[in-house]
């Protein structure tokens, strides 16, 4: 394998990976924090074991992202001397502050954990309600710093030299809020999906049903708040990506023609060589409405480009489809809830739209992984857009195709260990989280 696609590739991988975690970090704490209201509130005792069961699930999930993240801190030193020579003075305040916000989380989430009837019960909750604000912040603080990536900002380039430098232009550059609002929600999104689902699946084994459908249900409100969030987050996300980055939006939409009242694109295969793209369906003039609430206004094709700086258009389309197709059915499953909690109870504890929920638990994570190879892949050959290109930033020590397959076992094997731990988590519901359960009350009497 080519160093230069050996390091791509492990850097995607590892992003790849980590931003699961980062996305649980920032949302599922906040899940626990509300089992744990509802607790103190009603004083019911399952909403007790569902926060200590999430709070568990929190603990491990963070350990797993802790290891993730810092193999990509030294990954970027590694794998991009370059970029690091350059950026790191520039960009390096979110990266720092991220790193308090992480220490936060950290002492936050053990006096969560070891502070049952140890704290007063709402500094108890606070803690908790912490760990979920120090991970957002985290979340949104590394975002910062990738979008300084997209829309670089904060120094005066001359003759090669990066001079005046101001850190906090360069946190707060303009692709900072579009990116990490349609973050945020995208997170909510996806987690709520996934934890959802996980409990649509135990409530359709009959196992524990109060417990997991009260859990059910949080997640579904989480879920719902990123589902319907997704359209103005990535309206204005899309508004920002064409004002600063053209060439972008015209790789996710296969656009190849400078024109006005441009048209929507759905599906389609592209077709770099003639320049054109195949049995796509297009909405016409609702692209140029989309950039810039005009219907008639000009829209950037790639043709008025240069082709050396062209991303790699069917990566980009295809990814931005994607993600499209599956935050649009997360909508409708959204939809179909709200319309049952307000005019249908009764399909509220149907097989049918729990197995929709069951099906659906992945759908968030692959929307929220095609938009960041939208980001990442629709920014090549740049890795400051604009200025450096990537081919300039990579390390040139040889045998970098190792240290991916390396990095890819480390992974591989992150993934299995967490799964596992994962599923005890659930099984252990019956001894360890749920009071209605004959197992846990066995247990008690023992102990």
């Amino acid at each position: 394998m080519d160093d230069f696609i050996a390091a791509r590739a492990q850097m995607a991988l590892s992003l790849g990976f980590h931003i699961i975690f980062s996305c649980v970090g920032m949302v599922m704490p906040f899940l626990m924090a509300f089992a744990h209201w509802k607790y103190l509130k009603t004083n019911n005792e399952v909403y007790k074991g569902l926060t200590k069961a999430w709070s568990k699930g929190v603990a491990i999930l963070f350990a797993t992202g802790a290891v993730s993240g810092t193999m990509l801190s030294f990954e970027l030193g590694l794998l991009w001397p370059g970029f690091m020579k350059h950026a790191g003075p520039i960009f390096g305040m979110p990266f720092s502050l991220e790193g308090t916000a992480f220490f936060i989380e950290a002492i936050a989430i053990g006096f969560f954990l070891y502070g049952w009837d140890k704290f007063n019960k709402w500094f108890h909750w606070f803690c908790g309600f912490l760990v979920g604000v120090s991970g957002l912040a985290s979340g949104i603080l590394v975002v910062a710093a990738n979008a300084w990536m997209n829309s670089p900002t904060g120094f005066d380039y001359i003759n090669g030299q990066y001079l005046n430098i101001d850190p906090i232009k360069a946190m707060f550059n303009d692709a900072w809020f579009p990116q990490a609002l349609h973050m945020t929600v995208a997170a909510f999104c996806a987690t709520g999906f996934a934890v959802a689902g996980v409990h649509a699946f135990m409530i359709m084994r009959k196992r524990n049903v109060e417990f997991h459908t009260k859990a059910f249900r949080i997640a579904v409100g989480f879920a719902l708040i990123g589902a319907f969030g997704a359209p103005l987050s990535g309206d204005i996300a899309a508004k920002s990506v064409a004002e600063r980055q053209p060439i972008k939006l015209a790789a996710m939409e296969a656009h190849f023609e400078t024109e006005k009242g441009a048209s929507f694109v759905i599906g389609g295969i592209p077709d770099e060589e003639k320049e054109e793209i195949k049995y796509a369906v297009k909405i016409p003039k609702v692209l140029s409405f989309l950039v810039s609430n005009d219907f008639n206004s000009e829209v950037k094709g790639l043709k008025d480009f240069p082709k050396d700086e062209w991303p790699p258009i069917a990566v980009t389309h295809y990814a931005f489809q994607i993600m499209i197709f599956f935050g649009v059915v997360m909508i409708c499953i959204g939809s179909i809830y709200l319309y049952a909690f307000f005019f249908k109870k009764e399909w509220l504890t149907k097989n049918w739209l729990l197995k929709t929920f069951l099906i659906a638990t992945p759908f968030g994570y692959i929307a929220l992984e095609a938009g960041w190879t939208v980001t990442e892949v629709g920014r090549q050959p740049w890795i400051i857009y604009g200025v450096m290109r990537t081919i300039d930033a990579v390390t040139p020590m040889p045998g970098i195709q190792y240290s991916f397959y390396f990095f890819t076992a480390i992974f591989v094997s992150l993934s299995l260990i967490l799964v596992f731990l994962l599923r005890r988590q659930i099984q252990m519901v019956p001894k360890l989280y749920d009071p209605t359960d004959a197992q846990f009350n066995d247990k008690n009497k023992k102990s």
